[in-house]
């Protein structure tokens, strides 16, 4: 127990005392001296105990009243802190982290921690590519959000469908997001991969997979804020093949808008998870409605650029929840902006359960199981095929 100025004199004032009655009864009775110094002892412990904790109470009220000492706790179990991401499509969980701590020592915000806790006005960049789409002019922005430490993931990609610098005749630009890295060595070696390649965006928030609402929202600011002058972008899952001849026929075709536009694979009436067992689980608070809206499936969607500004804009009115691709959803309600259907929606595959070279010629998007796969199947995509071989 740590003891106050008050309790320590408390102490020295009841053995002064104790001592004082002592000395004065000692020249005339030694032995009663000796019952009566157990007996002040006794009563002084007493006295020390219940002082003692009248104080540390008085104490503890004074600076943190009823109301305060609420507010403290539950401000307390918000931060939580998650050192490792995890993919959408595993079974294990973290939890949504304050980034209070990790803001910009410059930032001054009057939203509410609770309410706004994905808006990016709460994070800054620490690494980052300003320039980037004013050296490029893409008229394609591919955002991958990715893990810190997954760097065969971004490896794969870069060697894939990531450094395709041109399709159809148009600029593509690929760029990964990824939030704080849990330690300077980790930190280090990021920094060196984003001297090397010079893809990397990196925002102040703990990266894991509870904040993937949070990581998907910076990726619309940075979209906003660094590269408005791009037709469309895509939010791409670092787990995915992206079929980019038929992406770019699609956002080509004289019938697809540019404007208020997002499609990908459709989610229909989807119920809210109340499960608090389930890792999908979101409370009443954070969304008091039954099903979700009609949203994109988070693995692969493409929109146009004028988007994200304002759905950075209309999170600042919808609670954040940790279902990121619903959250969206749920902005894009607000903005009322319902989500396009392809015009092939079997082009938008979750999975596709065995390798077949014709599906994956067609195909815009599907998740696949490891970096190496994709690097095999991208290789095999891309090889002549014989009708080829024979024109040439």
């Amino acid at each position: 127990m740590n003891l106050g100025i008050t309790q320590i004199n408390c102490i020295i004032f009841c053995f002064f005392f104790v001592s004082l009655l002592c000395s004065l009864g000692a020249d005339k009775a030694p032995c009663r001296c000796h019952i009566k110094t157990g007996f002040f002892l006794l009563l002084t412990l007493v006295f020390l105990v219940t002082a003692i904790t009248y104080v540390s109470e008085f104490s503890f009220n004074a600076v943190f009243p009823d109301t305060l000492s609420k507010k403290v706790l539950n401000q307390i179990r918000s931060y939580y802190v998650a050192t490792e991401y995890l993919s959408a499509r595993e079974n294990q969980t973290t939890f949504l982290t304050n980034n209070s701590v990790q803001q910009s020592p410059t930032q001054t915000t009057t939203l509410s921690v609770n309410h706004h806790v994905a808006h990016p006005s709460n994070y800054h960049f620490i690494l980052d590519e300003p320039d980037k789409c004013s050296q490029w002019d893409p008229f394609l922005v591919l955002m991958v959000p990715v893990a810190p430490h997954q760097l065969e993931a971004r490896n794969a990609i870069r060697s894939t469908w990531g450094n395709e610098s041109s399709v159809q005749g148009k600029a593509v630009l690929t760029l990964f997001l990824v939030g704080l890295t849990g330690g300077a060595e980790a930190q280090q070696k990021l920094e060196e991969e984003s001297r090397q390649h010079r893809d990397l965006v990196q925002s102040n928030f703990v990266d894991s997979y509870f904040n993937l609402t949070i990581k998907t929202m910076v990726i619309m600011d940075w979209l906003a804020t660094r590269c408005p002058q791009a037709a469309y972008a895509m939010k791409v899952d670092s787990d995915m093949y992206i079929g980019l001849e038929n992406l770019m026929s699609l956002l080509l075709s004289p019938n697809t808008p540019r404007q208020n536009y997002i499609t990908g694979y459709l989610m229909w009436d989807r119920p809210v998870v109340r499960d608090k067992n389930s890792k999908w689980y979101v409370a009443e608070e954070l969304y008091p409605e039954q099903k979700y809206p009609t949203y994109l499936q988070g693995m692969g969607y493409v929109f146009s650029n004028d988007l994200p500004e304002k759905l950075v804009e209309a999170s600042k009115e919808i609670k954040p929840f940790n279902i990121e691709d619903a959250y969206v959803g749920a902005c894009l309600k607000q903005l009322g902006i319902v989500p396009s259907s392809p015009p092939d929606p079997s082009q938008f595959k979750a999975y596709m359960w065995q390798y077949k070279r014709e599906d994956f010629l067609s195909v815009i998007t599907t998740i696949l199981s490891s970096p190496q796969q994709l690097k095999d199947i991208w290789k095999d995509v891309k090889r002549p095929s014989i009708k080829q071989i024979r024109m040439e």
